[in-house]
Formats: C-alpha cells, sequence, structure tokens
C-alpha cells in the first residue's frame, strides 16, 4: 500500500475505503447537505451514500468479487454516479464505455475485458443484444433508465452482510477506454490512489462548500468523473448534466452564482456564442478552466470580453490529471503543479533547453499505473520510470509550458515539422472564422501538405476565403499556410468535444 495521508488531507474521518469511505464519512458527518443536482432533483449526500452501499451490497450479493469489471454504456446520471462509488466500495472495476460505440466495436472490447456485468441506458442497451453470450451471459446485460430502476433491481438480490471494511486502494478502480484514433483502444487504468493524489493537487485551486462545480463533461471520459469525484471529495455540490447545452451551463451558473467550471474549448466558445444571443445574469463569482485541448488567445480574448473574467487554461491527460496547473497568462499555457515531476525531451530521450520544443515525460502518484492488458497484467506505459505523454511542449524563461501540438498529430512537410494547434489558432483569430480545424494529408513529393477546415463565422461566406487566406500568410511561415481551405457547416469533433483529426482529414480528402 502506499501512503494514506493523501486521505488525511482531503478529509477527516477518512478510512480505507478510498473514495467511498470518503463519501460516507461526508454523508455521516452532513447526511442533508447537498451532493449534487440533476434536473429539477437535489441528491444529498446522505441519499447518495445510501444508494451506493444498497448497490454495493447487490453486486456482492450476485456473486462478482473485487478485480471484477462493470461495463456502464450509459450517459452522465446518478445512476452512473451510484455505479462508480459502489464500485469503490467493493474493489470492483468500473469501465464505463462510449453511447457512439457500436456492437461490433463493444463486441471487441467485451472479448478482451470479459465483463461480469453490463448496465446500460435502454437506449443504448440495443447495441449489445446481439455480443455472443459466452462473453456475457444475457442475464448480466441490464438495461435501466434511472437511479430509482437501479435501486429496484439491487433489491432483487439479498442485501443482507456489511461491505469490507477496506479495499485495495492501488488495484484498478477504473479503466477508461482511448479513443483509439490511430490503434486499438487502450484501457488506461485509475486507481483509486491514483485519483485521490489527483484530486489532492488539483486543491491548490481554492474550492469549498460554498461553490458548485458545473459537471458537462461526458462522465465517461477522465474530465466528467474527475469533476464528480473532486466535487464529492472536497464537499463541494455540483450541477451534473447528462449532456453539454451551453444555454443549460449558462442558467446554472445564474441560479448558483458561485461556480467552477472545467471543460474544454469548444465548450467555452459555445458558452461565449450563447451568451451573446441570450444574456444570462451570471453574477461575479466564477472560475472557468478549459483542460485537454489547446486554447486560442483568441477565444480567450472573446471569453473575457463577454464574461469579464479570465479563462483559464491547463494540459490534462486521462493519464496524468494533476500533473499540470492552469498558467499565468493568456495562451494554450500550463504551469507544472508543485508536486509534479516532469522533463521535456528530444527524440533520443535528452533533456531540451528552454525555448526548445520537447515531448512532456511524467511521473508521481497521480499518473496511471498503466493499460490494463488482461486480469493481472498491465502495460506500466512508462520508460525508466517516465511516462511518455506524446505531447510537444515549449518551456519559456518563467518556467511555464507552451502547448505546441501532439506528437501524432504534428505534420511533416517536407521536412519541417508544422503544429496544427498553431495553424488552428491563427485561422481562429480571423473574425470570419469561428471553428477550425488543420490537418495533413499525404503527397509524394513533399509528404504532407497542410490542410484546413473553416467554420465561418454568422454573416461570412465563400468569397471572404481569400481574405482569410492572406490573414493566415501575414502571420505564418510559408510552409505552414493552408494549401486547401474547405467551408464546412461544423467542424468534426469526438464525445468530449475535441476535433475529430480522423474524420476531418476525411473530409478535406473527400
Amino acid at each position: 500500500m502506499t501512503d494514506h495521508t493523501i486521505w488525511a488531507a482531503l478529509a477527516a474521518g477518512t478510512d480505507a475505503r478510498g473514495l467511498s469511505g470518503l463519501l460516507f464519512a461526508r454523508a455521516a458527518a452532513a447526511p442533508d447537505a447537498v451532493a449534487f443536482e440533476f434536473g429539477d432533483e437535489i441528491w444529498t449526500r446522505g441519499r447518495l451514500a445510501a444508494e451506493v452501499e444498497h448497490m454495493a451490497r447487490a453486486l456482492l450479493a450476485i456473486g462478482l468479487q473485487a478485480g471484477d469489471r462493470i461495463v456502464f454504456h450509459m450517459r452522465s446520471s446518478p445512476e452512473l454516479a451510484i455505479g462508480y462509488y459502489a464500485c469503490f466500495a467493493t474493489g470492483i472495476v468500473a469501465v464505463p464505455m462510449k453511447a457512439e460505440l457500436k456492437t461490433a466495436e463493444l463486441e471487441a472490447l467485451f472479448r478482451r475485458l470479459r465483463p461480469a456485468l453490463y448496465i446500460g441506458h435502454p437506449d443504448l442497451h440495443g447495441k449489445v443484444v446481439g455480443i455472443d453470450d459466452e462473453i456475457l451471459a444475457p442475464k448480466r446485460r441490464l438495461a435501466i433508465n434511472s437511479a430509482a430502476e437501479l435501486r429496484a433491481w439491487a433489491t432483487r438480490p439479498a442485501t443482507a452482510g456489511g461491505l469490507a471494511n477496506s479495499v485495495d486502494l492501488d488495484a484498478p478502480a477504473v479503466m477508461l477506454c482511448t479513443s483509439g484514433t490511430t490503434a486499438e483502444p487502450k484501457f488506461v487504468v485509475q486507481s483509486q490512489n491514483t485519483l485521490a493524489h489527483a484530486v489532492a493537487m488539483l486543491v491548490a485551486t481554492p474550492l469549498d462548500s460554498e461553490m458548485w462545480m458545473l459537471a458537462p463533461s461526458p462522465m465517461m471520459h477522465m474530465s466528467g468523473l474527475m469533476a464528480v469525484v473532486r466535487s464529492l471529495s472536497v464537499a463541494m455540490p455540483f450541477v451534473l448534466m447528462r449532456r453539454f447545452d451551453a444555454d443549460q451551463v449558462l442558467d446554472a451558473i445564474a441560479r448558483h452564482r458561485s461556480t467552477y467550471m472545467t471543460g474544454i474549448a469548444y465548450m467555452f466558445s459555445e458558452l461565449v456564442e450563447a451568451q451573446k444571443a441570450r444574456q444570462h445574469d451570471i453574477g461575479p463569482s466564477r472560475i472557468f478552466v478549459s483542460t485537454g485541448d489547446a486554447v486560442s488567445i483568441e477565444l480567450q480574448r472573446r471569453f473575457r470580453e463577454v464574461f469579464g473574467v479570465r479563462l483559464h487554461s491547463v494540459w490534462a491527460a486521462t493519464e496524468a490529471v494533476g500533473s499540470l496547473a492552469p498558467g499565468p497568462v493568456d495562451g494554450p499555457v500550463s504551469a507544472p503543479s508543485p508536486r509534479a515531476e516532469y522533463r521535456l525531451v528530444d527524440n533520443h530521450g535528452e533533456p531540451v533547453r528552454p525555448g526548445q520544443v520537447g515531448e512532456l515525460l511524467l511521473r508521481g502518484p497521480n499518473v496511471t499505473p498503466g493499460y490494463w492488458i488482461a486480469p493481472g497484467t498491465i502495460d506500466s506505459a512508462r520508460s525508466n520510470g517516465w511516462f511518455h505523454t506524446g505531447d510537444l511542449m515549449r518551456q519559456d524563461d518563467k518556467g511555464n509550458l507552451w502547448f505546441i501540438s501532439r506528437r501524432k498529430e504534428l505534420i511533416i512537410r517536407g521536412g519541417s515539422n508544422i503544429s496544427p494547434v498553431e495553424v488552428e489558432q491563427v485561422l481562429k483569430s480571423n473574425p470570419a472564422v469561428r471553428d477550425a480545424a488543420v490537418v495533413g494529408v499525404p503527397d509524394a513529393v513533399l509528404g504532407q501538405r497542410v490542410c484546413a477546415l473553416v467554420q465561418l463565422a454568422a454573416g461570412y461566406g465563400q468569397a471572404d476565403l481569400p481574405d482569410i487566406l492572406d490573414h493566415a500568410t501575414a502571420r505564418l511561415a510559408d510552409y505552414k499556410v493552408p494549401e486547401k481551405l474547405l467551408i464546412v457547416v461544423a467542424i468534426p469533433r469526438n464525445t468530449l468535444g475535441k476535433v475529430d483529426r480522423r474524420a476531418a482529414s476525411a473530409m478535406v480528402q473527400g
């Protein structure tokens, strides 16, 4: 076991049941305190803790054991939060699946996982009906539509007997499936200890029970999961949303005033447009942090102009939440967390000097144990103790880390490296461009050529493309300027809102 002083730092009275123990302790201390709001429902800590314990007992009663895998195939909801914490309480592993996955994709993942139970929303459950019964017995495929239906199911088996006083906090607790844009999807492992250390590292941002967390990101992704875990760990109520909707987010901010929200760049761009379309009285006390994707200076400027507060930016990854903190200046910039260990290295693994671009390497108690291969087998995902993020950054003379590009997305044209993020930011700095995606397409002579999709702002059209290109040419080296610009209705994005570069490339070449 690792040092559990982390729990004392989060809350007094936490026991060896980890995150579930922390929830139970919070509920015992203040059962009527608000845990979260979901639509018109208010969930208290006492109610949430009771539902978690009820489900945990039911899982054990039907024969599940620590280390077994449960697939949660549902959108953000109270029943998903209950499922996560029931797994924390029993040592069972929660494996959330994206709603967009098709039957063939799910079957391939199930073959690797061999789950002991599937729980999905009814509109998604049909995707698993055709999966081979030898992979998962039909009686272990549960369709539920609400927390009430989950409780009704959990009442069927005998629920006598208590929960264990401790679970292995270093064992896999959650496994999150990567996007798999370039290879077979991987299952990123997080233990209760890595999640707890991530929360502790994020606590540097002042949060308390007087504030409300907004959780519009999907809970099957790390950003949505961490919003929930972080809120419940620091006793901060949160607004749980089934899906992101800019007007609903602004209504929630207006309702609660003192709020904290994390999301990705496109979400904040949508908030800007929604606020301009319909003014919401959102008050002065708010913190907004864009994570996981690059934030352009232009978006930060527009956000401050519309909302009167700064849009913070911080790099984040499923494998290493908390290693970096929001940067002190505008742009795609982060600051190393005080407790994080990091390096920037070149292609040979040698440290680069300040101002030079290198790959970000991380290590620390918040970093994933690795990628799940099979029961008892985890690929550590480390080289000489360091996790290679695959992301390229540059450190300035003040120690800030500037995001350049993901290594696998870097465009190499005629031997020159081009960051698609840099080109996108220049395009989006033009008032005619609402959104943009830049990709490299294969070329027999140069290796790749730079191409871009642009979503135009209202009032602009095809005739404005030359001006957009001139704008880019004046700000970029000639080899970085897109050689093809294509107007689209919307930029293709994945479920988390990040640019889907595979789809963008297909659109450019289509």
